[in-house]
């Protein structure tokens, strides 16, 4: 019971949450100078026209009025520019397909080596294995992914030739894979490593242990478990911008995901494009933060959904 009224009453928040941004986007879309069409080679009434077809010249108020009954029915528009024409959802849908595709790869390797490398450097304090892993987490923190990105092409692709260039459904995913997965494999390493060390020295540790149980169970079963929270609150945004692809990846290694959408449809002025990509995002992240408080529960059952 106490779950559902949870869910309900954050449920009813993310609601409010996706219409202040929709709210706050569309007026703040509509400020920018310009219009969808300023970069086509159209005259001056070629473009009245184009701006009346779609309603661009109605009151901000009117277009927002009926961007908001279309959106109640799952209507999206259409977009102006980058595929005129073609109905948003299906472009958000086909290109989330691809961030999807490299997306879950790269999470999977991020959780699975930065807990493993972090228990470990957190196991092994002050030890050559941590300074090690610190070193290279520190390294992968503090690069751009740009510099990633272009440093596997000219190494991976350009001197050993051993992956494609661009991407592809084979072994194109590795280097986007690893660009997108780096800094969150090494910020996971360096949270991991803090709560591993920071429970290590809690007195419930000492008591199971003074019950005779094995190393590998208060670490793995008891030191683990409770060191999780602050990862999992980390997982819930990383999860939804990862899923959702990375402009720099995506645009490097010429990824046809949802990624190159957040800015390409910025810089083209492509309104619809712009609330879609948007209103997407957001729900990802809305809906990562639900999933990780509610895993919060799970693994600390003290915790209390309020």
């Amino acid at each position: 019971m106490e779950t559902l009224k949870y869910l309900v009453k954050r449920v009813f928040l993310a609601i409010l949450s996706l219409f202040a941004i929709v709210t706050i986007t569309f007026f703040l879309m509509n400020l920018m100078p310009g219009d969808p069409f300023m970069s086509e080679k159209a005259t001056a009434e070629t473009r009245a026209i184009l701006i009346a077809k779609y309603g661009l010249d109605k009151p901000v108020i009117v277009q927002y009025g009926r961007y908001l009954s279309n959106l109640l029915k799952g209507d999206f528009g259409t977009s102006y520019v980058l595929q005129k024409g073609r109905a948003v959802r299906e472009i958000i849908t086909e290109s989330f397909a691809v961030s999807m595709q490299i997306g879950v790869r790269a999470l999977i390797c991020a959780v699975i080596i930065g807990i493993s490398l972090g228990c470990i450097s957190g196991l092994y304090k002050d030890k050559p294995i941590d300074s090690i892993i610190r070193v290279i987490s520190s390294i992968g923190i503090s690069t751009p992914g740009y510099v990633i990105a272009f440093s596997l092409m000219i190494v991976l692709s350009v001197k050993l030739k051993l992956l494609p260039v661009t991407f592809d459904k084979g072994a194109g995913t590795i280097m986007p894979v690893i660009t997108l997965a780096l800094y969150s494999t090494c910020y996971l390493i360096r949270l991991t490593r803090a709560s591993i060390l920071e429970v290590m020295n809690q007195d419930y540790l000492r008591t199971v242990r003074a019950k005779g149980m094995s190393e590998f169970t208060v670490i793995f079963v008891h030191a683990l478990k409770n060191s999780l929270i602050p990862v999992i609150t980390y997982l819930g945004p990383l999860t939804a911008g990862i899923l959702t692809g990375g402009f720099v990846a995506e645009s490097v290694f010429n990824v046809p995901g949802l990624g190159r959408y957040f800015v390409t449809s910025i810089s083209s002025r492509d309104y619809t494009m712009i609330m879609g990509v948007t209103i997407f995002y957001s729900s990802m992240i809305v809906i990562m933060n639900l999933v990780c408080d509610i895993l919060y529960k799970a693994v600390d059952p003290r915790i209390t959904l309020d």
